[in-house]
């Protein structure tokens, strides 16, 4: 494993002090001392406290963006992508989960051009979601690729940051395919008349949480 950047210490010290504060309630000369860093080298790497705030929220999808959009034009049935990106998507809430949360919560301290270039970034990522439903159902796979279909399955996973205990007593890996078969029997066509797998059929284990209020 490479060592960590400069850099990279800040934005990881940074997401963990804005995870557990609050972005607001986080000054910068606490961010330099958490860090082991002067103000001026902190400046030396960031722009501004919101540019910090901006990389932080930006790494959950841009990270594995170009894998995703990848999967688009890959020789596989629309359901297997979907069980890639649902694994995609699981892996990359449990592996950054500080910065997922500073993201939902404090992300609407972003404006400008900070706002637009992350919804670009956003968008993208909804883009290979909606284009792989629309893959299935020329197929004749899925049912649906409509707005609200794409939503709704993103929403399965995104909302999990708040929930899942990346310590907890199942790997990322299987709670992405649990949620993946949810969504997956949701989509697929005449799912009243499919039986369910025998894997599928016995009572999984159960997960550790960590709610929030």
């Amino acid at each position: 494993m490479s060592e960590e950047t400069t850099k990279q210490r800040i934005l990881r010290v940074a997401g963990e002090l804005f995870a557990a504060k609050g972005y607001a309630a986080t000054g910068v000369a606490e961010l330099c001392e958490a860090a082991n860093i002067g103000k001026g080298a902190l400046y030396h790497h960031i722009k501004s406290k919101e540019d910090l705030l901006y990389q932080i929220s930006k790494r959950h999808v841009e990270e594995p963006l170009e894998v995703a959009e990848a999967l688009i034009d890959m020789e596989l049935p629309a359901d297997e992508k979907l069980r890639r990106l649902s694994r995609y998507q699981m892996k990359t809430i449990a592996d950054h989960l500080p910065e997922i949360t500073v993201y939902f919560r404090d992300g609407h301290h972003l404006d400008g051009e900070y706002r637009t270039k992350l919804e670009g970034l956003r968008a993208r990522w909804e883009r290979v979601w909606a284009v792989v439903l629309r893959q299935g159902v020329d197929q004749g796979i899925f049912r649906s690729a409509d707005p609200i279909s794409v939503k709704g399955l993103l929403g399965i996973f995104n909302y999990s940051w708040v929930w899942l205990d990346p310590d907890g007593l199942l790997p990322h890996e299987e709670i992405a395919d649990q949620l993946a078969d949810i969504a997956l029997w949701g989509q697929l066509v005449n799912t009243r008349d499919r039986a369910v797998p025998a894997s599928k059929a016995t009572s999984p284990a159960p997960v550790a949480l960590s709610l929030s209020p």
